[in-house]
């Protein structure tokens, strides 16, 4: 039998401890089965001369080199995988497949491009029933980009749009079920052109599958933006006043071809939303950067601060309505965010800062805003002002300009009030 010299564990330093523990371990790895239990009790009785912190050691080394055994194990299998995928790609099958991953990469980048791509790789036809059917199963594409695609004003992509609803089934759902499931297979995009022909295409379908229910198209688009906006007014954080349900049958009188929708109807519709509001659809990678990606104007600007007046450093863009700000250039959520809703911007001189200029509020109420707090927390902004300084003149005209034309009317709201009036069309008018 291997003999080994037996010191005190106080006369040995822990490296000489570790030094000897692994000679032993390597010394007696080809005599140990690999099936021998690691309990102190099993190892202290085979291993009589070693002091209890040298079994320590060597019961982590045994454990250890399991770990390490498994790991290596999982790796080869791992690796057989792989190589298997890399024998695929010779096939027919496994080109089309790599083709196919291709596409989804493009059409994240670029839906036309990638769409073009997978058309001439042979992957899809030049159909829009092939290009709606891929768009509508979704596998690894950015719904934003979906939202995007479908929106565009071009012959094809309107006959995709069509065959895209085509695929929904909204039969003898309420309009707010088909709403949840038409709004998750795409991101609704910001151009308010975009929005009024995907919620028309959604209307025609919902009233073709439902005719009992609407008297005319008109009368679901009003109805149907009317639950997006209460949604937005009940769980958006920086909408302080929350509709009533009273309010919520007010606004929508007589968009039933000139009549009245039955209340009940319109209270379970409240109900749904306020219970649950509309999921929004995930996307890979970061949406917020998409927001960001082509801004109507970025830079620097100094920040003027709520309750103590102290100027911070902000990196801001203006896009969609709305400005942000940032403390880095490259952090991936803001630390605020202002709409642009009923508010206005103006020149105003400022005894510490030099080019400076304001948003305020055009009722003098605080501004409906959020930001996050020093523990990252969603909170509401209280600011009934937000004073910024610009680094030059040039630079505070430019960003008063970009500001004052976001500011200026949505024409989305424009569509909307028309196509309520022409559901209101056959209200009976007041007697004199």
């Amino acid at each position: 039998m291997m003999q080994f010299e037996s010191p005190s564990s106080t006369s040995a330093t822990p490296s000489e401890l570790a030094g000897r523990t692994l000679a032993t371990s390597h010394a007696l790895h080809a005599h140990v089965p690999p099936s021998l239990s690691l309990q102190p009790e099993v190892m202290s009785a085979r291993y009589p001369d070693l002091t209890a912190t040298e079994l320590d050691l060597l019961v982590n080394i045994r454990k250890r080199k399991l770990e390490l055994m498994a790991e290596i194990s999982q790796l080869k299998d791992e690796l057989c995988e792989v190589n298997g995928e890399i024998e695929t790609t010779d096939t027919e099958e496994g080109v089309k497949l790599k083709n196919l991953q291709m596409g989804k990469k493009k059409f994240n980048m670029d839906p036309k491009k990638g769409i073009e791509f997978l058309i001439r790789q042979n992957v899809i036809r030049h159909t829009p029933e092939e290009v709606a059917q891929f768009l509508y199963k979704g596998e690894g594409l950015n719904k934003t980009m979906i939202g995007d695609y479908l929106g565009e004003k071009k012959d094809f992509n309107e006959a995709v749009l069509k065959a895209f609803v085509e695929l929904h089934d909204f039969t003898d759902l309420i309009l707010v079920q088909a709403l949840r499931q038409f709004l998750w297979s795409f991101r609704l995009p910001g151009e308010a052109q975009k929005i009024d022909r995907m919620m028309e295409s959604f209307a025609q379908r919902y009233c073709q599958l439902n005719p009992e229910i609407f008297t005319t198209t008109d009368t679901c688009y009003v109805l149907s933006f009317a639950i997006i906006m209460l949604n937005t007014s009940l769980h958006n954080p920086s909408v302080k006043d929350k509709p009533s349900v009273e309010q919520f049958i007010s606004m929508n009188r007589g968009i039933n071809d000139g009549g009245d929708l039955p209340r009940e109807l319109l209270i379970s519709l409240y109900d749904s939303i306020k219970t649950e509001p509309f999921k929004i659809p995930e996307d890979d990678g970061n949406d917020l950067m998409h927001t960001f990606f082509n801004p109507d104007r970025e830079g620097w600007l100094w920040k003027q601060g709520g309750r103590y007046k102290s100027w911070k450093r902000r990196w801001f863009i203006l896009n969609d309505y709305c400005l942000y700000y940032f403390e880095f250039t490259t952090d991936k959520e803001p630390r605020g965010i202002i709409p642009l809703e009923n508010i206005r911007v103006r020149d105003v001189p400022d005894r510490n800062k030099q080019h400076c200029f304001e948003l305020f509020s055009t009722g003098n109420e605080v501004i409906k805003a959020c930001k996050t707090d020093s523990e990252g927390k969603v909170v509401e902004g209280k600011h009934t002002v937000y004073r910024m300084s610009a680094s030059t003149a040039e630079e505070k005209e430019e960003w008063i300009n970009c500001i004052e034309r976001s500011i200026s009317h949505n024409p989305f709201y424009d569509m909307l009030a028309k196509r309520k009036k022409k559901a209101q069309k056959h209200m009976a008018k007041p007697s004199h």
